[in-house]
């Protein structure tokens, strides 16, 4: 099962535990995921389902391309993790 973590950035504003989930696509695990922690969701994509401007996704260490459909693969051990990008200067 592919493991899904947050950082604590985003923790901060909701109960986000990491959790393993059966999943093929990043869609796919991010649905599991919301069946169970539905307040997560707001947090990191927006109203059309895309992942929000300033949340970052990484799988396996390299950003997800797909950010509208989530479409990206992911293997049975991948690590994904959610975080919120930090701008400013």
């Amino acid at each position: 099962m592919a493991s899904l973590h947050f950082t604590q950035n985003l923790a901060r504003h909701t109960e986000c535990p990491s959790a393993a989930l059966p999943a093929d696509t990043v869609a796919e695990l991010l649905a599991r995921y919301f069946e169970s922690w539905p307040a997560v969701r707001g947090y990191v994509l927006d109203d059309q389902g895309e992942v929000r401007h300033h949340v970052k996704v990484l799988v396996d260490g390299r950003n997800i391309k797909d950010r509208r459909k989530l479409t990206d693969r992911i293997k049975s051990n991948s690590e994904v993790y959610v975080f919120q990008a930090l701008s400013g200067g």
